[in-house]
C-alpha cells in the first residue's frame, strides 16, 4: 500500500464513520515509564543467562548449556531420547557457524529440509508429517523465556510450530533482557536490508491451555515439547 492509498483509505474511514481523522502529531505517545528500557539493564551475560534459565523452565522448557564441540553430540541425545524418526532442517549457512557443517552433511539422506525453492505447501507438509525440528534463534528473551526468530526462505514459519517436538539453538551472545531490546536490533537489520522478513516470531515455550476447569495442558497445539540449546560463544 502506497502512502496514498493509505491516506485515502483512512479518509474513507473517518468520513464513513462521521468524525475528523486523528493525527499522530496531535497526540504523541507519551511514555507511562522507562521500564520497556531499564529492566533487566546493567545485568552481565552470565546473569541474563541465569534469569534465562529460570524462567524458560518456569514455562516447561527443556534448557540446556553446551559449546561448539559437544553440540552434534547434544543433537545426537535429543534425536535419540525423543525417538525422531522423521525429522526436519533449515536451509542455512548457520551450520557452519555452529561447527556442524559435518553432522547436518550426515543427515543430508534421510532428513527432510525447509527449502527455499520448494513451495510453501510442499514445505508445510514436511513440517506437519515431522516428529522433530531442529532450527536456530535469533534471540532469547531472559525476562520471559521467549525466543525470538525471523521468518526467511529457508526457515519458515510452519517450521516452528508443526513438528512435534522442537529444538532451537540460540548464541549466549544472543540472550537479550526482554522485547523491547530485540526489537531495536530488528529494527537495525530491517532498516539496513540485512534482514528481510515477513514476520517475527515471539515464541514462549510449548503450547498451553488452563481453560478446562482450570487445568494446565502443555501440549496443546504445536510442539509438544521445547528445548533450548545455549550455546557458548563469548
Amino acid at each position: 500500500m502506497t502512502n496514498q492509498n493509505k491516506e485515502t483509505f483512512l479518509d474513507r474511514i473517518a468520513t464513513k464513520s462521521g468524525r475528523a481523522r486523528h493525527q499522530l502529531s496531535k497526540h504523541p505517545f507519551i511514555p507511562v515509564n522507562d521500564l520497556p528500557e531499564t529492566t533487566l539493564s546493567g545485568k552481565s551475560q552470565d546473569e541474563l543467562f541465569e534469569i534465562a534459565k529460570k524462567n524458560s523452565e518456569a514455562v516447561h522448557v527443556t534448557f540446556e548449556r553446551t559449546d561448539t564441540t559437544s553440540l552434534a553430540s547434544l543433537l545426537n541425545s535429543f534425536l535419540s531420547k525423543k525417538d525422531i524418526q522423521n525429522l526436519i532442517l533449515p536451509t542455512t549457512d548457520k551450520w557452519s557457524t555452529y561447527g556442524l557443517s559435518e553432522w547436518e552433511k550426515e543427515r543430508s539422506d534421510s532428513a527432510e529440509f525447509w527449502l527455499p525453492e520448494s513451495s510453501r505447501k510442499e514445505n508445510l507438509e514436511k513440517a506437519n508429517s515431522a516428529d522433530g525440528a531442529i532450527g536456530f534463534a535469533d534471540y532469547l528473551l531472559a525476562e520471559s523465556g521467549t525466543i525470538t526468530v525471523a521468518t526467511t526462505p529457508g526457515q519458515g514459519r510452519g517450521f516452528h510450530f508443526l513438528p512435534t517436538h522442537y529444538l532451537s539453538i540460540i548464541p549466549k551472545s544472543c540472550i537479550l533482557s526482554r522485547s523491547r531490546q530485540a526489537m531495536h536490533k530488528y529494527e537495525d537489520a530491517i532498516s539496513s536490508g540485512k534482514l528481510v522478513t515477513s514476520n517475527i516470531n515471539f515464541i514462549t515455550g510449548p503450547s498451553n491451555s488452563g481453560d478446562i476447569e482450570m487445568v494446565l495442558v502443555v501440549g496443546v497445539h504445536g510442539p509438544l515439547d521445547m528445548t533450548y540449546v545455549v550455546v557458548e560463544d563469548l
